[in-house]
């Protein structure tokens, strides 16, 4: 599958998604290690200016501090050889200064490192500093660009007699600026070294996530992923490794009975909300496993398949097979239709076959007796079912039913108490829970000693209400709700569908229409089913 070049492709930059990812975060992680640089460097030049003020400032006031130097100023004339001169360049070397100047009020040096400029005005206004201010500030001077500081120099009375001035060459200062460079671009440089180390191993993990596809082929893949999820005729529901869901396309949100408008609101919602407690949770939860399981929602009979994922999560899809499955049951109920009437064809063909013999014998008057009674069993057992259940569609099933027990040996009979009028709203439900529950009972009792079913149906005002007893070994208590869970089932399955389907359904036609269905014991030790349909009936 080929996809078109991006813009990345036509500019030269690398197609793969974890190349273009990596070459982003180099370039994020050197522009943020030269800015963090350059932010650092513009407050370090201040700092160290501001640092340089007050340490000038600080020696300023340590050799105004001196009562010696102002005595001296006011003692002696400004001479190289002078006190004043004598204290300021002991205090210059001490102090590792560029300069320290002592001016009188008139502004005229009487301390200086040249010699030759004792005596001579200073180039800078030392007014501040005579006036009682301290100042701190960077400027030219004779000795070219410093830091300086300048303080009052007060006598012992408390009278201002002059000022010192301390310089600090700023040369010294871009020295110190200069010299913080090379650390400060070797941190960056580390920095940066363990940003394009976790970039490349984030790129490795992305990279390994993504397959190693390009931005193109992702997105061309996604598009393709929703046009599939949403047009192919099966469901499927993506779940997280906390069981919430991910995904849910069209058709799951039809078989599962959900709002297709909301399938993108449910996600990140539990699958337990989404669908309520059952089977079909359990399934597609993973809770119970198992290839092509069966699982009835309403009225749709699905199949479900559920599929792992690396991250612990899961993919489950869904198939409808309502209609396979009642396929499957009209199919059932013809196999029982040909076994009806194979059983009449080999009853009939004994019959005849004895009513040839009796001919052959001369014994007309034996033979026609034979033929009224046979015709009268025949005819009162049809009779009796039709008087007793008006519904054409139940009573041709109870009759079909009839020949089928028959066939197998078992007693198939009227309760005393059936008597069901033709007024049913919905005769096809009951024809399906009635077959199923009759189908069940038969299969019970072949094999007790004496098998016998009994079909009971009547009407209660408008309530439909059934009762198929049988002969069987019956049902333990502990188990009259398990065997109406899907899939449930203690005989092996046929060629053409699953077992454990038909008591599920029964239930679910009964609540269809408002009912219930429940099992128990029959009188003389075998199962009992009872379904009562309220408004069965018009």
């Amino acid at each position: 599958m080929r996809f078109p070049l991006t813009c990345a492709g036509r500019l030269g930059l690398p197609r793969r998604a974890v190349s273009q990812i990596l070459l982003t975060q180099l370039a994020l992680a050197a522009g943020v290690a030269v800015l963090a640089t350059g932010l650092f460097l513009a407050p370090l030049g201040a700092q160290l200016d501001d640092q340089a003020m007050r340490r000038a400032l600080a020696i300023a006031q340590s050799a105004a501090a001196d009562p010696a130097l102002a005595a001296g100023l006011l003692d002696s004339a400004p001479t190289p050889d002078g006190p004043v001169q004598a204290s300021a360049e002991r205090i210059r070397r001490a102090t590792g200064a560029e300069y320290v100047v002592v001016v009188d009020l008139n502004g005229i040096r009487h301390s200086h490192p040249s010699a030759d400029r004792i005596g001579q005005p200073v180039s800078t206004d030392p007014g501040e500093a005579l006036a009682g201010r301290e100042v701190m500030e960077i400027d030219e001077g004779t000795l070219g660009r410093s830091a300086r500081g300048k303080v009052p120099l007060v006598a012992a009375d408390g009278e201002i007699v002059g000022a010192v001035s301390v310089g600090i060459a700023y040369d010294s200062v871009r020295d110190r600026l200069i010299g913080a460079i090379p650390g400060l671009l070797a941190y960056a440089g580390g920095a940066l070294a363990a940003g394009a180390l976790a970039a490349y191993l984030l790129s490795r993990r992305i990279q390994r996530q993504t397959r190693d596809l390009a931005f193109s082929d992702i997105s061309g893949l996604l598009a393709e992923r929703e046009a599939m999820l949403h047009s192919i005729r099966e469901g499927v529901i993506a779940l997280d490794q906390n069981g919430r869901v991910r995904l849910v396309n069209d058709e799951a949100a039809r078989l599962l009975g959900l709002s297709p408008h909301s399938a993108d609101a449910l996600a990140g919602r539990a699958l337990d909300d989404v669908l309520g407690a059952g089977r079909t949770t359990d399934v597609l939860a993973g809770r119970v496993t198992g290839r092509d399981l069966l699982t009835v929602r309403g009225s749709r009979v699905l199949v479900a398949n559920r599929m792992p994922t690396e991250d612990g999560g899961a993919v489950a899809t869904l198939r409808d097979r309502t209609e396979l499955e009642h396929l499957a049951r009209e199919l059932d109920s013809t196999r029982g239709l040909i076994e009806a009437l194979r059983a009449q064809d080999h009853e009939h063909a004994n019959r005849l076959h004895t009513l040839l013999g009796l001919l052959e014998l001369g014994l007309h008057d034996e033979a026609a007796a034979f033929v009224t009674e046979v015709a009268g069993v025949h005819r009162s057992t049809a009779e009796e079912v039709t008087e007793r259940v008006r519904d054409p569609l139940l009573a041709a099933l109870l009759v079909g039913k009839g020949a089928v027990a028959a066939e197998r040996g078992v007693s198939l009979r009227l309760a005393d108490r059936t008597s069901l009028p033709d007024r049913l709203v919905d005769p096809g439900g009951l024809v399906t829970i009635t077959g199923n529950l009759v189908d069940n009972a038969l299969d019970a009792a072949v094999g007790s000693a004496a098998p016998w079913v009994e079909v009971e149906l009547r009407a209660e005002g408008r309530t439909a209400v059934l009762h198929v007893r049988d002969s069987g070994p019956g049902i333990p208590a502990g188990r009259r709700e398990e065997i109406f869970t899907e899939g449930w089932s203690t005989k092996q399955p046929s060629a053409h569908r699953e077992r454990g389907l038909g008591l599920a359904l029964v239930r679910r036609l009964a609540e269809r229409q408002g009912g219930a269905v429940r099992a128990g014991g029959a009188a003389d030790g075998g199962a009992e089913f009872s379904v009562v349909l309220p408004e069965a009936l018009r």
